[in-house]
């Protein structure tokens, strides 16, 4: 009986904590999923490109911020608790996400909009860099011996889950604007895309009502009544030379190689298939939706893996693949969205001087000639290139799968109880933040720089992802921290 209600406790942990952070998982992404909508929203319309890297910038501030939102929150989690930090940076995500979607556009108000989005852009930041650690950490600590790896992996599904819940949204938003296909894109380009934003609020209100019924993890009531929890926890993670090495370890053996594999997986191929490959708006889209949807359980799979054969090995080969696998898959994903030599159906002129061409095997596009050069653009890709594409995209996500369902057990037991959540908060957000969330600015900002080469953006994550493998094969162990207990 009393295992009977172990097993629904825990369950009940990592459902209302998965919960919340899913939402502020959403609430985070949303952004990055209308990335060229909002573009043309909140930023100069002369110069499309810079419209789209600003966007991505402000995308990445709040990527940048996530840090010291780790700090902030890791040190209140730890002198408070982990329960009632962990609500606050709910209610702050929620109110900014929802602010955004009230915002004017910059043909309104100019200048001030891009502010004013840039300013919520940071609130966001700051509060999802506290989210993370203390519902990894609250998970962590009520989760039964040997099942760390299992429990906090349904923590990390909530990423990936928020991005595929963002993605949905936007689509069914869009195809109830009108029944009119060109009618729906127009409306949701100039106000539909509010929606997205503003119907989080409802998520968040519920989320929270799950949240406030939660009690405060067990290892930290028992460490609080002992009278045992941290005076300063900041002093005691960074300064303190033993535990600063463990950090910096977390930080360049895994969380960095982790965070660009990531991005790259599931940001940068939207935005490749999006801009370089020019796939239409419903298709780049859904090929990420079922992606994510068939890669999803493999999160649940590698961290109970993790249990058994350790943290280590199954993350630094995710990031091996990674290292050799981007440039041939990316490669792939240009052939595959190749228009092909196939005999035209039907040809019909648009208004504004473009063709719109069907082909016989249902492949279908659009182009447009400039300076005596036709270029191919929104893209439809028939059946089977289609499919090509998921698979494509679904090897990347598998790869996330392997560097992130360890990643939180791993974080959580290299450091004690009193001082876990700012530990493990921040070398987490510096490395899926910092160097994770740049990855689709620097690889797009690459692309544009060095157009040549459509692969060059690549080189980034390769790079950072080839650095952490081999810290992490030379420095890590594959044991949990020996100094740790709890």
């Amino acid at each position: 009986m009393n295992q009977a209600n172990s097993a629904r406790g825990i369950w009940r942990v990592i459902g209302a904590s998965s919960a919340g952070t899913l939402i502020e998982w959403y609430d985070f992404y949303i952004f990055g999923s209308l990335a060229t909508v909002i573009a043309n929203q909140f930023f100069p319309k002369t110069n499309p490109t810079a419209a789209l890297l600003s966007t991505l910038a402000t995308f990445a501030a709040g990527f940048i911020v996530r840090p010291f939102g780790a700090l902030v929150f890791g040190r209140l989690g730890d002198l408070m608790g982990r329960k009632n930090t962990f609500l606050l940076t709910l209610v702050l995500m929620g109110g900014s996400t929802f602010a955004i979607g009230l915002v004017p556009g910059y043909e309104r108000i100019g200048f001030a909009a891009p502010l004013l989005v840039l300013l919520l852009r940071l609130i966001q930041g700051l509060a999802l860099g506290g989210e993370y650690g203390g519902a990894a950490t609250y998970v962590a600590e009520h989760a039964p011996p040997g099942k760390r790896g299992y429990s906090t992996s349904w923590i990390q599904t909530t990423a990936t889950l928020g991005l595929f819940l963002s993605l949905g949204v936007i689509l069914v938003t869009r195809h109830l604007l009108d029944s009119d296909p060109v009618a729906s894109v127009r409306k949701f380009n100039d106000w539909g895309w509010r929606i997205p934003f503003l119907v989080s609020i409802v998520l968040v209100v519920v989320s929270i009502y799950i949240r406030l019924k939660m009690e405060e993890s067990p290892l930290f009531k028992k460490l609080k009544a002992a009278g045992h929890t941290s005076k300063n926890p900041l002093k005691e993670s960074f300064g303190h030379r033993a535990n600063l090495k463990m950090v910096l370890l977390a930080l360049f053996g895994a969380a960095m190689g982790q965070g660009v594999v990531w991005y790259t997986g599931q940001f940068y191929a939207q935005s490749f298939m999006e801009n370089v490959c020019h796939i239409g708006f419903d298709q780049s889209r859904t090929i990420l939706i079922w992606a994510i949807l068939f890669a999803t359980p493999f999160f649940i799979v590698f961290g109970s893996l993790s249990d058994r054969l350790g943290r280590k090995p199954i993350m630094l080969a995710g990031m091996l693949l990674a290292v050799f696998c981007y440039r041939p898959i990316y490669r792939q994903m240009l052939h595959t969205a190749e228009v092909p030599a196939v005999a035209v159906t039907s040809s019909m002129a648009t208004d504004d001087g473009r063709r719109a061409i069907e082909l016989q095997n249902g492949f279908r596009y659009v182009e447009k000639t400039e300076a005596g050069n036709t270029v191919a653009l929104e893209k439809q890709l028939d059946n089977g290139s289609y499919l090509v594409m998921v698979v494509l995209v679904f090897v990347q996500v598998l790869l996330v799968t392997m560097v992130y369902g360890p990643i939180a057990a791993f974080l959580v037991e290299l450091f004690p109880t009193r001082i876990r959540y700012t530990s493990m908060s921040l070398p987490y957000h510096i490395g899926n933040g910092v160097f994770g969330g740049l990855t689709p600015f620097i690889a797009t900002l690459l692309t544009t720089t060095y157009s040549s080469d459509k692969l060059v953006g690549l080189w980034y994550p390769i790079v950072v992802a080839a650095f952490c493998l081999i810290i992490g094969l030379l420095y890590l162990s594959n044991r949990v921290n020996p100094n740790v207990t709890d």
